[in-house]
């Protein structure tokens, strides 16, 4: 096994160390993130539903959040899955290749729920600062091209970091995270990673200055819509919901960010864990929850689908 993991030349297989302190309570473990990550499939699945079905929903805002929470499933598909397996598992490792498409998943829907809530920022500038003209504006190809670039700049992006990665030689196989982190691999390397390191942080950069730009532009949103009470209630019925999930969004990213690259080894393992799984933990239950709940719209059609969906079940009964 030993010769397996670890080549001086190549690595085929890593080790992942974050559970060597937490196996005793596995099941318990198994059994709350079985219960939650189907809590957040059924929460996104049902925000997504209840939009694609409802034509009073196909407007550009909440297209942009039923992309929000696909983009959330499909994150958490990186990263439950194969935790799950570990906690059944006695060796905790994953193939070189799986590591890469693990962090491409993980990653790739971090950046694309920036790339969406800055999407979003624009659209509600438009229809507060320019209502008469929004849906000119707002067309259903400009709606598709957003929804492509949220998808395709953090494909790119993550592309371009894994092939910074798969340059380097590796002179270790242990990755003390639950799962494969970009940072962690690249610290195995034999030689330098300075030019990862400096993309790297060119990315970061790029999407903490989203936002702030999105910060900025809702100071500006609120001078606006001071000036009438009907402003100011849109604001607060579309706009909070969006601050709400962007700082979310930002506080996981910086816990990620921080701790991936500054984080103390003498943190205890459960805490060091939870710092490192903030943004796979809260973001993809919150999203569809802070719209669920606070857009009355989206609100309304989830309970009208509900009960349409109790009665055909009882009808059949």
């Amino acid at each position: 096994m030993q010769s397996l993991l670890k080549n001086e030349s190549s690595v085929l297989v890593f080790k992942l160390s974050g559970l060597n302190e937490t196996m005793e309570n596995r099941y318990v473990l198994l059994s709350f993130t079985a219960l939650y990550y189907l809590l957040i499939i059924f929460c996104n699945v049902t925000v997504i539903t209840t939009i694609l079905l409802h034509k009073k929903l196909h407007e550009p805002m909440y297209l942009f959040i039923c992309n929000l929470c696909v983009n959330g499933i499909f994150g958490t598909s990186g990263f439950y899955p194969k935790f799950m397996y570990d906690l059944l598992a006695h060796d905790h490792v994953i193939s070189y290749d799986g590591c890469m498409i693990q962090i491409f998943v993980i990653y790739s829907s971090l950046m694309c729920d920036y790339s969406t809530l800055t999407v979003m920022a624009y659209d509600r500038y438009v229809a507060i600062c320019r209502p008469l003209e929004y849906h000119s504006i707002m067309t259903n190809q400009k709606i598709l091209k957003c929804i492509l670039f949220c998808w395709l700049t953090s494909f790119f992006c993550m592309s371009f970091l894994i092939m910074l990665i798969y340059r380097l030689t590796l002179c270790g196989f242990s990755i003390e995270k639950l799962y494969c982190e970009i940072w962690a691999v690249a610290k195995l390397s034999c030689f330098s990673t300075t030019v990862n390191n400096v993309f790297g942080y060119i990315i970061i950069l790029t999407y903490f200055g989203d936002a702030v730009l999105i910060f900025f532009s809702y100071i500006y949103l609120i001078r606006k819509c001071r000036k009438s009470l009907e402003g100011r209630l849109k604001f607060i019925q579309t706009c909070v919901p969006h601050l709400l999930a962007l700082l979310n969004v930002t506080v996981a990213f910086m816990f990620d960010v921080l701790y991936s690259r500054y984080g103390s080894r003498n943190v205890p393992q459960s805490l060091s864990n939870f710092m490192a799984l903030e943004f796979l933990l809260i973001p993809p239950i919150l999203n569809p929850l802070i719209y669920g709940l606070n857009l009355t719209t989206v609100w309304q059609q989830v309970i009208r689908l509900c009960k349409s969906f109790a009665c055909n079940r009882l009808h059949q009964g």
